[in-house]
């Protein structure tokens, strides 16, 4: 399977099980989509002759000796060799190695499309106590197995309104982490209104990574992201942030927005976060919410939408160029040591490798899933009793998904996310094809993104041997 597109000046052709990506000229990439057709090479030369004239018999025949080369290499046409081995990957896996901690059920914001139906996952709310906390990293050391690396995000609601408790299992996890041989990695995702000095230091020296909440401007930010009073939350938490990033030097971090129905044009976010703000590293989500709603995005949008990509990816090309560069998530893609094909193949673990723990201790499959009754697997006490579903999610991979068996970037998305299939088609096995649309898309425009990168570092070592 192969994908072509044109972007940015540039023929690009993505060999899909090989992941080899090629830029070409005019020449080979009609020739490449005339085999893809079913054409043989014989009526494919005939047909080529009349879409390009002016080549020469020479041409053409370099060309195709050319894509014969790529072929016999297993970079062009390359088969599926990973469908047999998909679903016994995943099976032998029973290691759990990250935990989500809801440490606190509830929010001291009211955003209307919070999917946490304002951080109490539409049931009561609640905070996790010290003693629940420790339960969960007990259990997940015990069913970790071999896995050094442990990843626990604390999350909410807004786990700042738990700090205390945040603070103590961290004291915990660092008490016993190398009696067990493990290495405990914290994520804090936060709004912004309580951080203080004290979060801040506790923070960049216990926090592998934060992620701060913020939509961009101020108009956009304040039109959902309002306190229990209604007011807006922007000019409290980007002062926090402001000082919260500068502290945090080179320390791991993300500024993570989300775009709506209203704010379409959300490049101006992203750039206002980086020119106005001074935040470099970016991540900008679509709302996934009730198709009723009106911040819901429509069919209408998704023009505007694949256009704000394509302006994005050409803008970080030209911070690069000039030297401030800036990353946004969803663009971060390494070609030669991105995921091994388990990850490419099995995608985020939920269920299996990844947990959400409730302020009770409940487990869900991810935070998406609390308080769905369907979806409980267990509690961090009995460890996972409903292993019907687990032995399910076990089973859903990019293979197990039937809308995704002609899709040219499943092995980059590993099938998506399981929750937003579930909320759009019933069925974690399903898809949400929205947000598929909107996935590729940013492939496209992260793949250019790479092969101008490549191109920009070419030019930069032949002017240095000039030199």
């Amino acid at each position: 399977m192969i994908h072509q597109y044109k972007m940015n000046g540039y023929n690009i052709v993505v060999d899909v099980f090989s992941a080899s990506v090629h830029v070409t000229d005019d020449l080979a990439y009609d020739a490449i989509h005339l085999l893809d057709t079913g054409m043989g090479e014989e009526e494919a030369e005939k047909a080529l002759r009349k879409q390009h004239p002016e080549a020469s018999d020479a041409d053409i025949r370099d060309t195709f000796l050319d894509i014969q080369e790529l072929i016999k290499a297993n970079k062009l046409f390359s088969k599926d060799v990973y469908q047999k081995a998909a679903g016994y990957l995943k099976q032998q896996s029973t290691v759990v190695k990250a935990l989500c901690l809801l440490v606190a059920h509830t929010c001291n914001l009211n955003c209307s499309y919070c999917f946490a139906s304002q951080g109490k996952f539409h049931g009561d709310a609640g905070l996790m106590s010290f003693e629940t906390g420790k339960r969960a990293l007990d259990f997940l050391i015990e069913n970790s197995g071999n896995r050094r690396n442990l990843e626990v995000d604390f999350f909410g609601g807004e786990p700042l309104v738990n700090f205390d408790v945040c603070k103590q299992l961290v004291a915990y996890a660092r008490s016993i982490e190398k009696q067990h041989n493990k290495n405990f990695r914290f994520t804090l995702t936060t709004n912004g209104v309580n951080v203080t000095d004290e979060v801040i230091e506790w923070a960049n020296k216990e926090c592998y990574n934060v992620v701060l909440s913020l939509d961009g401007r101020k108009e956009v930010n304040d039109r959902f992201r309002v306190d229990k009073a209604g007011h807006g939350s922007y000019d409290k938490i980007v002062p926090n942030f402001q000082k919260f990033v500068k502290a945090r030097g080179d320390k791991n971090y993300y500024m993570r927005g989300t775009y709506s129905h209203h704010n379409t044009d959300f490049t101006k976010d992203i750039f206002h976060m980086a020119d106005d703000l001074g935040f470099t590293e970016l991540s900008m989500e679509p709302v996934v919410t009730d198709p009723s709603s009106p911040s819901a995005l429509t069919e209408e949008d998704l023009p505007i939408l694949y256009e704000q990509y394509e302006i994005l990816a050409k803008d970080m090309l030209r911070r690069e160029r000039d030297g401030k560069p800036i990353t946004f998530y969803h663009y971060m893609i390494d070609l030669e040591h991105g995921p091994c094909i388990y990850k490419r193949v099995s995608g985020c673990g939920s269920g299996t490798e990844y947990m959400a723990v409730t302020a009770w201790g409940d487990l869900y499959p991810c935070h998406q899933f609390v308080s769905d009754p369907e979806y409980k697997l267990g509690d961090i006490w009995h460890g996972v009793t409903n292993t019907k579903l687990r032995d399910e999610f076990k089973e859903c991979n990019v293979y197990s998904r039937p809308d995704c068996q002609n899709c040219w970037a499943r092995l980059y998305c590993a099938g998506g996310c399981a929750a937003n299939a579930l909320h759009s088609t019933g069925d974690i096995h399903g898809t949400y094809e929205y947000g598929c649309k909107l996935f590729r898309k940013r492939m496209e425009c992260a793949l250019m993104m790479k092969v101008a990168e490549a191109e920009m570092a070419e030019s930069k070592a032949a002017s240095e041997d000039a030199e």
